[in-house]
């Protein structure tokens, strides 16, 4: 059985077989922080989910795909309406896997791959899977990354504030507000974001202000909706931001390749 509900517990290092594949709808559901042996291949093709690393969050739109190397500790949080798919790959028997996470493009064949892949019987031979893994592994090398990952830094002193940007209507403001919330100064605030995360805090916030919009986007807000709460000054401000960003406008951005 491939085709799995929120109430069924299913754990891919229980199943003797190199290709395991999954489908399922979930409305809302929280993995927990987990890891496995095997690979994995997450997929979206509608929603989307905020997946959590040990010091570092990313989101996963609809129409891209996550690879989540084996033994990486990682919890999937679902909030809205999700059709996902996995595939999960037995490193045993794989030679040419990335040992960080990655978010990618899924372009129409490789979309159809997973989707076939997914649906695979667990007890079905590798032999009659062969084929299309191989395919699989091209199109997956070839599919672009997308910058899609936020460091997140561990320092105490922002431990609030990480988990106020946590909570609906919060999101990080210019770098003099923030040392003002903090209370630090704006050069130590600086230091610990350069140190920890490798980016300065302008950079970091504009990255986390662009994995907000997909995310809130992903749940069919409109454009002024996200706009106002991410704090941008107009609806044309932030499509310039998100253009930017992405080289794409918010709707194209979301929409299914080639659809």
């Amino acid at each position: 059985m491939a085709l799995i509900t929120e109430e069924d517990r299913f754990n891919p290092d229980t199943i003797n077989s190199q290709v395991v594949g999954i489908a399922a709808s979930i409305g809302r559901h929280d993995s927990g922080m987990h890891c496995h042996q095997k690979a994995q291949l997450l997929y979206a093709p509608s929603g989307s989910m905020s997946i959590t690393l040990e010091n570092q969050q990313c989101i996963l739109p609809p129409t891209r795909a996550a690879w989540i190397p084996a033994g990486v500790r990682h919890c999937a949080v679902m909030t809205n309406v999700v059709a996902y798919r996995s595939v999960y790959f037995d490193v045993s028997h794989l030679e040419r896997h990335g040992d960080q996470i990655k978010i990618m493009a899924v372009n129409p064949l490789l979309r159809e791959l997973i989707e076939r892949m997914a649906f695979w019987p667990w007890d079905m031979p590798y032999s009659e899977q062969k084929a299309l893994v191989e395919l699989f592994w091209q199109e997956l090398k070839a599919a672009p990354d997308e910058s899609l990952l936020l460091p997140i830094p561990s320092d105490k002193r922002l431990e609030a504030w990480l988990n106020k940007l946590d909570k609906e209507g919060h999101s990080p403001l210019p770098l003099n507000e923030t040392a003002l919330s903090i209370g630090a100064s704006e050069k130590t605030i600086s230091r610990i974001f350069s140190r920890e995360t490798g980016m300065p805090y302008q950079a970091w916030r504009q990255q986390w202000r662009l994995m907000k919009a997909i995310e809130l986007l992903s749940e069919n807000k409109p454009v002024s909706t996200v706009a106002f709460e991410l704090n941008f000054s107009s609806d044309s401000a932030f499509v310039s931001f998100f253009r930017k960003q992405t080289g794409s406008t918010p709707s194209a951005y979301i929409k299914r390749p080639n659809q």
